[in-house]
């Protein structure tokens, strides 16, 4: 994340580098009953990514195709999509946002406890119950990201707000195909 510092305000900018994405395969509705189209990559380890996204109307593209940067301008409203940073097991004040116990008056050891689990009946824990374990790693989506500026030369996109997910990570920016 950088600021981008306009003539009337300072902005928080998540910058994506966007490389050219080739058109790997295109399915519609007659031959596999729904339209999608694929997308190829690769990666900074030299690695070819694959990823579908549907899309809801026809299009006009081809296999061999590249989709690139063109597609989005500055005032585009943008949905994002990747898999959060992984934090691993935490407790219930990092991954839930509990309190805690006060840290006086008779409390030696159970600061970042949760707490009472349940109650007499019914003799268990309930589905569901906020409680300590593995966090992250869970596919996020973020929408409405307001495209603030497009850099075609370094093909870089600036987004308005946070991205989910780890530096250097693959993200799937969805907005109108033309």
């Amino acid at each position: 994340m950088t600021t981008i510092y306009d003539k009337e305000k300072a902005q928080n900018v998540t910058l994506v580098e966007v490389p050219d994405n080739i058109v790997n395969l295109v399915r519609n509705e007659e031959k596999d009953g729904y339209s999608a189209v694929q997308l190829k990559l690769t990666d900074d380890k030299g690695k070819e990514v694959l990823r579908e996204f549907s899309v809801s109307e026809k299009i006009d593209l081809k296999v061999g195709d590249k989709v690139t940067l063109e597609q989005f301008q500055e005032g585009d409203k943008v949905i994002v999509k990747a898999v959060s940073k992984g934090k691993g097991y935490q407790g219930v004040v990092k991954r839930h946002g509990f309190g805690g116990a006060p840290a006086s008056h008779g409390h030696r050891h159970d600061l970042r406890a949760p707490g009472s689990i349940g109650s007499a009946f019914p003799e268990r824990v309930m589905k569901g119950k906020k409680m300590a374990g593995r966090m992250g790693g869970q596919n996020v989506t973020v929408k409405n990201l307001l495209v603030v500026t497009v850099d075609k030369d370094r093909k870089i996109i600036a987004l308005r707000g946070a991205v989910p997910g780890n530096n250097k990570g693959l993200v799937k920016i969805i907005g109108n195909l033309k």
